[in-house]
């Protein structure tokens, strides 16, 4: 009887603890530099909460994580691009790992040491064989702007040991180990401040196109940014005014190289772009998509050409001719027969010749009468009788 009593007993006090809510209690946080933020509590207290098997969770948006049992803090990166309208939201809540039974969360908002502001916009970061360089626009060129970095290391490492930029009003080299790729980068103004973890970026490469039995022979050079890396090339095109095709091209670690080819239609012209991007293996880095490269000429436009020049053409000499039939006494007058043109200069002349001796003035003769004269003798006296 007394066995049984203490077996009940037993599972009475072990159904008590593992449905005892043992939230952490008194969470609060300190800022350790401009990203880094530590959440500490308290160890929550009771009878039913003293078991030592007691793990502690805690969540930033979707991710959990676990927290040591001894443990009663975490640190934690708390960037501007993570933060709501309040802050950066965590939960903390204790787990029995004997039941599995999870306490009622304790949250906390940690606050931005300094308002929130977009004071740079337009932020590119080159990754380099031997350098890291970014670029930014100023939001307002007014102001002052204070730029900082580090990279991401352990906390106890870097906490405190930002880097500044000299003169960072469009740009900054990175004072970084060339096989660094986790930046945090904080920027300030009189209006605010803004941090970030900037996502980085290669040049695309540029891409070499020739033509070979037949095929497009496509070949790149691989970005130098460190020793080998695996590369994916993604490849676009479009053709005779089809809809664009994409295909993707690996090239694996050590080969110095790429070359691929892809089939080519002569009768079609070819726009090319294409950017490349780390394997699945590697650290995220990606470029934009490269300027248009143009490979070949289509049919279709020299048909057109062939079809429409040769209307436009024939339609101009039609009406040509009938401008010239229409207009042909200007541009071909008629020629006389040179022997009318002489019958009629002989004819002419004739008549002005007559024309000419008619013209003459010629004077109205004078009435005369006629006298009559007759013979007289010597001793006869002359009589006038007219």
């Amino acid at each position: 009887m007394t066995l049984i009593l203490g077996f009940v007993a037993f599972l009475t006090w072990t159904a008590f603890l593992c449905k005892a809510d043992c939230p952490p209690l008194t969470l609060s946080y300190e800022w350790l530099d401009a990203f880094t933020v530590n959440v500490s509590w308290a160890k929550p207290t009771g009878l039913q909460c003293s078991s030592e098997d007691q793990c502690y969770r805690h969540m930033e948006g979707q991710e959990q994580k676990i927290v040591s049992t001894e443990g009663t803090h975490f640190t934690e990166n708390c960037l501007s691009e993570n933060m709501n309208a309040g802050g950066c939201n965590y939960s903390v809540w204790t787990r029995n790992r004997s039941c599995s039974i999870e306490s009622t969360p304790a949250t906390i908002t940690v606050s931005s040491p300094k308002p929130q502001a977009e004071v740079v916009k337009d932020v590119e970061c080159f990754k380099y064989l031997n350098k890291t360089k970014c670029s930014w626009i100023l939001v307002n060129q007014s102001q002052n702007l204070k730029v900082s970095y580090r990279d991401e290391g352990k906390i106890e490492e870097v906490r405190n040991k930002l880097k500044e930029c000299k003169e960072p009003r469009s740009d900054c080299e990175l004072d970084i180990a060339f096989k660094t790729f986790d930046i945090y980068i904080h920027v300030e103004s009189e209006a605010g401040m803004r941090t970030f973890k900037p996502k980085l970026k290669v040049h695309s490469p540029k891409m070499e196109i020739s033509e070979e039995g037949g095929k497009f022979k496509l070949s790149w050079t691989p970005p130098e940014i460190w020793e080998c890396c695996g590369w994916i090339y993604e490849v676009c095109y479009n053709r005779c005014n089809k809809p664009k095709e994409c295909q993707n091209y690996t090239i694996e670690e050590g080969d110095p190289h790429l070359v691929h080819t892809v089939a080519y239609e002569r009768n079609c012209r070819y726009e090319f772009t294409s950017r490349v991007r780390t394997n699945d293996y590697h650290y995220p880095i990606s470029s934009d998509l490269s300027q248009i490269t143009t490979y070949g000429t289509n049919d279709e436009t020299l048909t057109v050409v062939a079809i429409v020049i040769p209307i436009i053409l024939s339609a101009c000499v039609l009406l040509s001719c009938f401008c010239f039939r229409r207009h042909s006494a200007i541009f071909c007058p008629i020629i006389p027969d040179p022997s009318v043109i002489f019958k009629e200069m002989m004819m002419n002349g004739n008549k002005e010749l007559k024309t000419t001796t008619g013209s003459l003035y010629t004077p109205v003769p004078e009435p005369i009468e006629p006298c009559k004269i007759a013979l007289v003798s010597e001793n006869c006296v002359v009589q006038k009788s007219c």
